[in-house]
């Protein structure tokens, strides 16, 4: 079974090698395992993913794929571990899954979101305009980044894990989830927040990678209006965030951040 002491991170014996000798001892590393999806019984995808969280990420990959429209249409989500890795079976009979020849076989790598799909059009899906209401004080993403760190313990240990965290608009950090892949963590955010009845356009979200056109496309399918990356957007990330309403928001730095598309959702607070 694919346990390890701590959830999320397995130690593994290492050599140091610097000056003198070589060093023998253990490091913490992130667990990475192979996790299959199945939609009442039936394969759907296999992807790569931090074995942790994994009923939010059923019903977050579920939604921000656009498989169903709303967490009613789920009606459970079993997770099993297996000697090969993890098997969640979504409760879901509004999904309907291809037969063998035209379903998404390939697997779904820690890095990809769209690994599997197989016709362009099954990527480049049009999204539903975002409500203009939403305003966030500029600030609030700076105070949102200073938190980011300290409530990532996995990434901590053992360097290797992604975030996607939700902020209200102030900036304070409601939930954070890490994976190894950032379109899963991304994902399980976004289904702690459906699973918990909270409406992600209430806020924003901050992630630790880069903001690719899968990542904004997740965000934007579940109403998020303001997406901010830590690194830098892509040029469709931007083409699809100017075209659905989203703010997109790269190079988050202390200090420092770059606005792509609608700054109108920015203001400056009162002097």
């Amino acid at each position: 079974m694919p346990t390890t002491p701590t959830p999320g991170r397995g130690r593994r014996g290492v050599a140091v090698h610097g000056e003198g000798a070589p060093q023998q001892g253990e490091d913490w590393l992130a667990e990475e395992a192979p996790l299959e999806l199945r939609y009442n019984g039936r394969p759907f995808a296999v992807m790569m993913a931090t074995p942790l969280d994994l009923e939010d990420f059923a019903t977050g990959f579920t939604l921000s794929e656009g498989l169903l429209a709303g967490a009613d249409g789920i009606r459970g989500v079993a997770v099993q571990a297996l000697l090969e890795g993890w098997v969640v079976d979504i409760d879901a009979p509004g999904v309907a899954v291809p037969g063998d020849d035209a379903a998404r076989l390939l697997p779904g790598r820690s890095g990809c979101g769209v690994c599997g799909s197989r016709r362009l059009e099954d990527v480049l899906r049009p999204l539903p305009s975002l409500p203009a209401g939403l305003r966030i004080e500029a600030q609030a993403l700076q105070r949102a980044l200073a938190q980011l760190q300290q409530r990532q313990p996995l990434n901590a240990a053992t360097g290797a894990m992604h975030a996607a965290a939700w902020a209200t608009v102030d900036g304070r950090l409601r939930h954070v989830r890490e994976d190894v892949g950032r379109h899963n963590a991304l994902d399980k955010l976004l289904g702690a927040l459906v699973r918990e009845g909270a409406d992600p356009g209430d806020g924003f979200v901050l992630v630790s990678s880069r903001a690719s056109y899968e990542m904004a496309t997740k965000a934007a399918r579940l109403g998020v209006g303001l997406l901010a990356a830590i690194s830098a957007p892509t040029t469709l990330a931007v083409d699809l965030a100017r075209d659905c309403g989203l703010t997109l928001v790269g190079f988050l730095r202390p200090g420092r951040q770059v606005v792509y598309t609608h700054p109108q959702r920015l203001v400056q607070a009162p002097p």
